[in-house]
């Protein structure tokens, strides 16, 4: 048995115009590489898209990649992960498993209250799979709490258990803040868990549990991503032993300086040396300063000219990151989060209680506070007239509140 694991597609997810279509260009690429390996099957552990209605150039690319893979016989195996995931429970996954294009494998029903999920079986393999969604801010939780486990447990057979959420004793130090959950929440006696949700790449086997693999993005989504990352990548599982295959974009150089008891020009002046005798084809060159400096302001740095010069070298794109360069003059006051989703997170712990709502504590308070910031957080579709957004975001806000809104 040979598969391909993939999390963390998030086609769509970057904004500048120069690398917007570049989560595409690594599917594409990793999808190209599973039809050259053979795989049986793949999987696709949440977050396809970055959004819930992604965009129309971004969806007719990944769709002309999953058609290849549907007329190369390769079945691809997928949940909703947190970005592509939507209140009112529709989204693009549904027209595209309609199509044909993948199966979405988190089947179930209510079972005496509790969640009873049903496995999906691979044809030509044998495999037995089964999943659980993502929501944001791990809402998802609520769900494993619920979820009927024995069945699950009992199953004999290759089994797989696809999951987009962090794991509390795989949560690496430098993600301490972000919400997870205990392992414990997970169902046992699997052969193999794919992970997502959480960009790292790692994976461990756990006794009782298998093995537990994270593959990370398939290409990074933010500046400190790339920092950490350089590359994406995803998992070939072939009979049992894992393999990591680095997708490749562009390069990254990365240009750090302290710039404690420097000046503006100073720090110019280090920069323009290092970058000086090289050449940049087919890269990202990440800047990120830090400290703080003897003078001056750090706007008082000739970016402008900075960008000019690696570009002039054939960068491909030039992105810099102050945020923690102060001068004496003026230190920032700043919170001390690495998401947006953890300064939310932040702000909203900071006033639970302030407002009394009937028949809510804290946690139940919280929970709504996310439900609905997850609900107006919707995207207007393209082609979506203005009535029907407001409407369709009407509707979604009145099944958190379960009330009717007009």
């Amino acid at each position: 048995m040979k598969f391909a694991h993939l999390a963390d597609c998030h086609i769509g997810s970057w904004r500048e115009p120069k690398l917007k279509d570049t989560s595409t260009l690594a599917f594409s690429k990793a999808t190209d590489k599973c039809v050259k390996e053979n795989v049986d099957f793949i999987l696709i552990s949440g977050d396809l898209f970055n959004t819930s209605f992604p965009r129309l150039d971004n969806l007719k690319t990944a769709v002309n990649s999953l058609k290849k893979l549907k007329d190369k016989g390769i079945p691809v195996y997928i949940i909703p992960g947190s970005h592509d995931y939507s209140p009112s429970g529709k989204t693009m996954l549904d027209v595209l498993e309609e199509a044909g294009l993948f199966v979405n494998v988190v089947k179930g029903e209510e079972v005496c209250g509790k969640l009873k999920l049903n496995f999906t079986i691979d044809k030509k393999t044998g495999a037995k799979i089964a999943g659980m969604l993502g929501k944001r801010y791990s809402l998802e939780k609520k769900y494993y709490e619920n979820l009927m486990t024995e069945n699950l447990e009992k199953e004999k057979g290759y089994k797989i258990f696809m999951f987009h959420s962090g794991i509390d004793e795989l949560k690496p130090e430098d993600m301490q803040n972000i919400i997870t959950q205990p392992l414990s929440l997970l169902p046992k006696n699997f052969d193999y868990y794919a992970g997502g949700h959480v960009h790292i790449v790692k994976d461990t086997k756990i006794e009782g549990y298998g093995t537990i693999a994270y593959p990370g993005p398939l290409f990074p989504n933010s500046f400190s991503e790339l920092e950490k990352l350089e590359r994406g990548g995803f998992y070939i599982v072939e009979n049992g032993s894992l393999r990591w295959e680095p997708i490749q974009i562009y390069n990254i150089f990365k240009i750090t300086k302290n710039c404690n008891g420097k000046n503006p020009e100073q720090v110019y002046d280090e920069i323009t040396s290092e970058i000086k005798h090289k050449e940049f084809n087919n890269t990202i060159v990440l800047i990120r300063l830090h400290g703080t400096l003897s003078s001056g302001k750090p706007t008082g740095i000739d970016f402008k000219e900075i960008f000019s010069i690696l570009y002039g070298k054939s960068a491909y794109f030039v992105m810099k990151n102050t945020s923690a360069l102060t001068t004496k003059e003026f230190e920032e006051i700043k919170i001390d989060v690495k998401s947006v989703e953890e300064a939310e997170n932040s702000i909203i712990k900071e006033h639970l209680g302030q407002i009394k709502l009937k028949n809510f504590d804290n946690e139940k308070e919280e929970l709504l506070i996310k439900s609905l910031m997850e609900a107006l957080s919707t995207e207007k579709q393209e082609g979506e007239t203005n009535p029907d957004f407001e409407r369709r975001i009407k509707e979604e806000v009145s099944k958190v509140l379960d009330i009717d809104v007009k």
